[in-house]
């Protein structure tokens, strides 16, 4: 695992990143023109958290649902492989933004109405949960979470019916929770220890496309794209509303854990990867001074489905250039 060189290096850097915000020339830009391009489901992306898709209408069900956790299970899924369930079959789920050492919750708000926390005062173990994994969290508003594994959990309120896992890679942020704690996986990975487990990747690296080359994944191995419509000298976004809910921002990875993402830029400063602090509020990481995004249409790994929508959505190359991108264009 890579994960303790990681967090240092996260905390040593996080200064000498943010100094740098100002060195693609950022300004402000109103939030009204937005490009969405395709279709693609809403709802609960990171730091957005907010769901404003078809299911939105089943958020008090999802609301409700949280009352009590009961009897935790184990449930085998064709799509994620073995996840824990509560006492009514409803999927549990882990938030990337929250932390498991110590525990935390980042979710709250909007986003835990879309995302109920489980409450961790009725919560017993089953078959196949490991009573010393469950413990509890202290949520901002003084409530206790359920944690497995020390990652807090969540239901999703667009899953209805026990067994739904429609919140599954939503965002690239949120995931079934395994037994052990870690994320589900597609077949069972992140027991099996299939395909690279996705918390060892770096915050951002690349990957070898078959079709596109190299490109720019996530620390889920999500690919990250770039909006042509978006400026980079000076730094500006035209993707805000509803479209930063299709197309979430990359939050701010710190130098130190990317691994083979050209940091330098070419632009006349010198310095490309810096963070963009967007008119909504938002932090987002900028390669050369290209604000970076994934989509919520991947669903899984190695998924490709942004690239090229509406003639304005394409994969990021390490120096920030777009792939397979129109020529003349940058």
């Amino acid at each position: 695992m890579k994960t303790s060189w990681r967090s240092a290096s996260l905390v040593a850097s996080a200064a000498a990143v943010l100094a740098l915000t100002t060195a693609c020339g950022q300004e402000s830009s109103p939030a009204s023109s937005q490009n969405v391009g395709a279709t693609a489901p809403a709802g609960g992306y990171g730091t957005a958290g907010v769901d404003t898709g078809a299911g939105a209408q089943n958020e008090q069900s999802g609301a409700d649902q949280a009352s009590t956790a009961g009897q935790l299970a184990v449930s085998a899924n064709a799509e994620v492989g073995n996840m824990v369930t509560d006492g009514a079959g409803m999927t549990l789920y882990r938030f990337d933004q929250d932390t498991a050492e110590p525990p935390k919750s980042n979710c709250d708000g909007d986003c835990a109405t879309t995302w109920p926390p489980v409450p961790a005062d009725d919560a017993t173990a089953g078959a196949g949960i490991d009573t010393a994994l469950l413990g509890e969290v202290t949520r901002a508003d003084g409530t206790k979470q359920l944690t497995v594994g020390g990652w807090p959990a969540y239901r999703y309120a667009q899953d209805t019916t026990p067994g739904d896992v429609k919140g599954q890679g939503v965002g690239g942020k949120w995931y079934a929770l395994a037994p052990d704690g870690k994320k589900a996986q597609e077949g069972g990975q992140a027991e099996q220890g299939g395909e690279a487990e996705q918390a060892d990747l770096p915050g951002l690296s690349t990957r070898n496309d078959p079709e596109l080359g190299e490109i720019v994944v996530d620390k889920n191995g999500h690919t990250v794209y770039r909006f042509m419509k978006d400026s980079p000298w000076p730094m500006k976004t035209e993707c805000t509303g509803d479209c930063v809910e299709k197309w979430p921002v990359v939050d701010p990875v710190a130098a130190e854990d990317t691994e083979g993402i050209d940091l330098k830029g070419s632009g006349p400063r010198g310095q490309g990867y810096v963070v963009f602090d967007r008119p909504d509020g938002l932090k987002q990481q900028t390669i050369d001074c290209v604000p970076i995004y994934t989509f919520s249409g991947d669903e899984k790994p190695g998924d490709t489905n942004g690239q090229g929508v509406g003639g304005t959505w394409y994969a990021v190359a390490p120096d920030g250039k777009p792939v397979g991108a129109p020529a003349g264009t940058n």
